[in-house]
């Protein structure tokens, strides 16, 4: 499918240059299309000038920075780090920034509106801190869930990926920052991540790890894209034709630019070619070796214009050459107030026996134990890492929440001493986590060190034990029958100690849903051969196909700790009526939702498809959710809309997208182990 040419979300009030320059330089006349002024643009450039804008140039206080040209009023061009808050960039020292919850607890919340505040909040501190780009979001598909950079990203489902990830980067595009959705594609391992060669088969890839990306691009309509460091059969996707050109521009109407990661790109002719259009680190490839090959012939000068045109159309079109970011300081009051509301909303409940949470505000001692307790989880490691602009510890938050009670606190280095302070407390509250980190994926899912004897000698001396979870991804839980209450907590960013007290009062409802499924042991996932994951000889083999996170597990008949979707609350809801019908190409399923419980509360409304058997898919999928809240007692009809696409699978005679005919089920529930609901649809 096309998309429609990329236009600005938000006029930036745009003002004429003087008419004496728009004369000489008709480019900075802001009447003009940005094609048209992009084009006069070049047009007006030197050789050595286009070559100059097609990589980045770092310097002793710049990294990620492309200086400007003034004689032609080009604008320095500067990018920063995003998925998560604005992350390291060209600064030196780095400036601060607000840090807001991992991008996986932005992907449990199932929630578009909350997902575009989000964005918007990034995209407003990157231009305020004077960058043009934010190299965001991270949508890659968690097949691996012990891949260091599961953190980053949105789960292992590519609707929900690609649904929370459009409205992210709408988000980052409202107020002239241009998103950059990465990393494109299937960057699924840190493990050889710069040589990996991708081994997936074409139908795998089209249904799997690029549906959510052509989401970012046609309903996100993100200003650029990240081309990735693997390669994919053979091919590094930088210089990588059927990615960069025939998948991305002509079936997708990308308007935008690529850009290479960090030492990404491996080649000047291919990577021109392939239309790579700018070359990150420095000019390896784009410097002096591109203006070689202009000179022998190899690329020509027009090829050189093709490859600057979409980076100056998109600046123009976002308003960053009529009015470039400059510093503004951040409104970091009403920001801080945002992260807690999205760490709030983003912490799932996982486990709540005996209604042990909420904890009562009338609780006179809490014991406040583990390694994650001592300060705030602000993020993970590497190049998504925000420098908060404040935190809020776990100590200091709860003592701001039950300031008539004492907590205290223990690092649990000494489980027996961690016991001992537990038994004598109403509540016992340990927090435990990982530290996942870019560069490095982790050997195994179980928690490191002595967390896991931690949890039980606490819990054995503390019946009244409640478990945080500060993790990037799936974590194991041997103890998790021995706990009564388990909330998953993910990196809540700078306001961590303020959001999870919040959620553990009751001040909040959780409402999230696991975007990931927990498996009960490492050898519960999919990949789960070295000739899977990490590889064998530089190779990575794709055979599980597309059984990915919970398709696998339904396909394998296993059951997990946690299925994706899953995801508790302080009430209880209800679903009732499913009513499907075809509709022309598509079909609506209609439902009830109701809330049997005693409090105000949201629930995830979830669809999931079963094909019929001679379609191959696997058992169920999810193709559409919804986020309703619900006073007690409350009911409400919910429709999901399904198009044709739901109803297709990739074909790979034809290379494209085919409807299947015959019975499918339409499955309603609160996940993808609880659907209640199940009807029959025939498609003819």
């Amino acid at each position: 499918m096309r998309s429609s040419p990329l236009v600005l979300v938000v006029v930036l009030g745009l003002s004429l240059a003087a008419p004496a320059v728009a004369e000489a330089q008709p480019w900075r006349d802001a009447r003009q299309s940005p094609d048209r002024r992009a084009a006069e643009l070049v047009s007006a450039m030197t050789l050595d000038e286009k070559i100059s804008q097609l990589h980045l140039q770092p310097d002793a206080e710049h990294q990620r920075f492309v200086p400007p040209i003034p004689r032609l009023g080009v604008p320095g061009f500067r990018i920063a780090n995003g998925p998560a808050g604005m992350g390291p960039a060209d600064d030196k020292p780095q400036k601060p920034a607000t840090a807001l919850p991992a991008t996986m607890a932005l992907a449990s919340t199932f929630d578009t509106g909350l997902a575009r505040r989000y964005g918007r909040l990034i995209g407003d501190e990157t231009r305020a801190l004077a960058h043009n780009v934010s190299e965001g979001p991270d949508i890659n598909m968690a097949r691996v869930p012990r891949n260091g950079r599961t953190f980053e990203g949105m789960g292992e489902d590519p609707v929900l990926a690609g649904t929370l990830a459009a409205a992210d980067i709408r988000g980052i595009q409202e107020n002239g920052t241009i998103a950059e959705v990465k990393h494109y594609a299937a960057n699924n391992q840190e493990t050889n991540r710069h040589n990996v060669d991708e081994r997936i088969d074409e139908r795998t890839l089209n249904e799997i790890y690029l549906p959510h990306f052509e989401q970012a691009v046609v309903q996100g309509r993100a200003g650029s894209v990240m081309c990735a460091y693997p390669k994919i059969n053979g091919v590094f996707t930088c210089e990588n034709p059927a990615l960069l050109q025939d998948k991305l521009r002509d079936d997708w109407g990308f308007k935008g630019f690529v850009q290479s990661d960090w030492g990404a790109a491996h080649s000047t002719v291919g990577s021109a070619n392939a239309g790579m259009n700018l070359e990150m680190i420095d000019g390896t490839w784009y410097g002096e070796k591109l203006k070689q090959a202009v000179l022998a012939g190899q690329v020509t000068e027009q090829r050189v214009d093709q490859l600057l045109l979409p980076r100056f159309r998109t600046m123009f079109a976002f308003g960053q050459f009529d009015h470039p970011p400059v510093l503004t300081p951040l409104p970091t009051a009403e920001h801080d107030a945002a992260a807690k509301q999205f760490a709030e909303r983003g912490m799932v409940l996982l486990r709540n026996e005996h209604a042990q949470l909420p904890l009562d505000p009338a609780v006179r001692s809490i014991a406040l134990i583990g390694p994650f307790a001592t300060k705030a989880k602000t993020g993970g490691g590497g190049s998504s890492a925000v420098i908060p602009t404040s935190t809020v510890d776990p100590l200091p938050g709860l003592r701001q929440r039950v300031p008539g009670a004492s907590v205290t606190l223990d690092d649990g280095s000494d489980p027996a001493r961690a016991a001992e302070l537990a038994r004598g407390a109403d509540v016992s509250v340990v927090m435990v986590g990982d530290n996942e980190a870019e560069g490095k994926d982790r050997p195994s899912l179980a928690l490191d060190g002595n967390q896991d004897a931690l949890v039980a000698a606490v819990a054995a001396a503390n019946p009244h034990t409640v478990v945080v979870v500060k993790s990037g991804g799936p974590v194991l839980m041997p103890w998790a029958s021995s706990v009564p209450a388990i909330l998953q907590a993910w990196y809540p960013g700078q306001q961590d100690g303020a959001a999870v007290a919040a959620v553990l009062f009751g001040d909040v409802n959780p409402s999230a849903k696991l975007p990931i499924t927990f498996p009960a042991a490492d050898a519960d996932t999919p990949a789960n051969t070295p000739a899977q994951f990490p590889g064998v000889d530089g190779v990575a083999t794709y055979s599980e196909g597309l059984q990915i996170g919970y398709r696998w597990f339904d396909a394998q008949g296993r059951t997990p700790l946690f299925p994706f979707g899953h995801g508790l609350s302080y009430t209880t809801f209800a679903f009732s009526g499913l009513s499907v019908r075809n509709t022309g190409d598509g079909a609506t399923a209609t439902f009830t939702v109701r809330n049997t419980g005693h409090r105000a509360g949201a629930e995830v409304a979830q669809l999931y498809l079963g094909f019929p058997a001679a379609a191959g898919e696997p058992p169920r999928q999810l193709k559409g959710f919804e986020r309703v809240e619900l006073a007690p007692g409350q009911s409400r009809r919910v429709t999901i809309r399904l198009d044709a696409r739901d109803f297709s699978v990739w074909d790979t005679a034809s290379h494209a997208w085919q409807p299947v005919r015959g019975g499918f089920t339409v499955q309603v529930g609160d996940s993808s182990r609880s659907l209640p609901l199940r009807a029959p649809l025939v498609r003819r």
